[in-house]
């Protein structure tokens, strides 16, 4: 069996993800499960929110699938329960896993929306206490990735070096904050979490649609086409990043993009160079003895595949180094179970050595992780 680290797995936090560890105060107010008639919804502050949709199909039939909110009980263990997590993962030889948030959206970006931050704020701490607790139940499998006070710099910095205190491994924020009412990456506002998380040689992974910008769609387009289009968002941010101040200012950040693809990423780095060097005489907020975009993409960047047949057989245009492989459990995308014959089928080509760097072994030095050697003693993962 193939040796296989996720790079983008998804959580769908259990009822009492917030409620068994938010302060009394705010436990009537931080998100908790009720029935409504026949569909359960979370509700947090003045809002109702319905579950997971198409975030928890893994394992359904794609006859059954649907977007509509379903329950729990709808949806299989694994979706939820670490220890069925575990377990579901290993029969398919992934042996590490690195998991987003799925209420908090996938960089946390709900949590600025909260009238009362002193809420957020500890619903942020919450949910890294969770994510924590979730890590310990498979600690040789699953990587731990916090989240942050996304509206306040001060109090990141406190959460990440929280984290780091307690083994954290990478840090999930969304794409851009601009468009949540922040100020931007390049603002200079958060450069002391940036600063921390580079002298840390902590990664910050961005999920595509984190920020919850879209990229135009015609008023009449089927809801599907969002979803074929939602790479673009990874696109754009990564480009002005190649273009921006942030790598600049801090040289050994490491950013990675989960599941935007990596088919697009050598004609749009091809592209930022040419209109960087064509353009440099008249703008003047870049400099032409500065690092080219494609520069900034080789040293602070990875990209993440599913089963991405034509980025794949470009990946020398990326570079082998820069990829990650990813499930995307339990998502619509996800490739499991079945998943050791897709990653077969897909890499027959692939020779040995860059076959192990995609899969586990760049993952592995980036996030300061050994994946595990796939196990028939499955339970020997779980600590009870």
């Amino acid at each position: 069996m193939r040796k296989l680290f996720s790079v983008d797995d998804h959580i769908i936090e259990p009822a009492d993800c917030w409620s068994s560890r938010v302060a009394a105060k705010y436990r009537d107010q931080a998100p908790h499960i009720v029935r409504e008639g026949e569909r359960e919804v979370w509700v947090y502050e003045d809002v109702r929110n319905p579950t997971t949709g198409l975030n928890a199909v893994a394992g359904k039939p794609q006859e059954e699938w649907e977007a509509e909110p379903v329950n729990f009980s709808d949806m299989i263990d694994g979706c939820y329960q670490p220890e069925a997590r575990a377990r579901d993962l290993a029969r398919e030889g992934i042996m590490a896993s690195v998991a987003f948030p799925t209420l908090p959206r996938f960089g946390g970006a709900l949590f600025p929306s909260f009238k009362d931050k002193e809420l957020a704020s500890e619903c942020v701490r919450a949910w890294n206490d969770f994510m924590f607790d979730w890590c310990s139940v498979a600690p040789s499998m699953f990587v731990p990735m916090s989240l942050i006070q996304l509206w306040d710099v001060d109090a990141a910095v406190k959460e990440t070096q929280r984290c780091l205190d307690r083994g954290v491994r990478a840090v999930c924020v969304p794409e851009e904050v601009s468009v949540l009412g922040l100020p931007s990456y390049f603002s200079g506002h958060y450069d002391p979490f940036f600063s921390l998380c580079e002298e840390a040689e902590l990664p910050l992974c961005m999920h595509i649609q984190s920020s919850g910008w879209q990229p135009f769609r015609y008023p009449e387009a089927p809801p599907t086409l969002g979803i074929a289009i939602s790479f673009v968002a990874t696109q754009t941010h990564a480009v002005g990043m190649m273009y921006g101040n942030v790598c600049r200012k801090f040289p050994n950040i490491k950013i990675v993009y989960s599941e935007g693809g990596i088919g697009w990423v050598g004609a749009a780095v091809e592209r930022a160079d040419r209109m960087y060097k064509r353009h440099v005489s008249w703008d003047g907020s870049i400099d032409k003895d500065d690092l080219l975009p494609s520069e900034i993409c080789r040293r602070n960047m990875w990209f993440c595949m599913i089963d991405e047949e034509f980025g794949l057989a470009n990946r020398h245009a990326v570079g082998v180094d820069r990829i990650f492989w990813e499930s995307d459990y339990p998502h619509s995308s996800c490739i499991w179970p079945g998943t050791q014959k897709i990653v077969d089928d897909l890499f027959v080509n692939v020779p040995e050595e860059e076959f192990r760097k995609i899969t586990y072994e760049n993952a592995d030095k980036l996030f300061k992780w050994e994946t595990p050697d796939p196990t028939d003693d499955i339970e020997s993962l779980i600590v009870n």
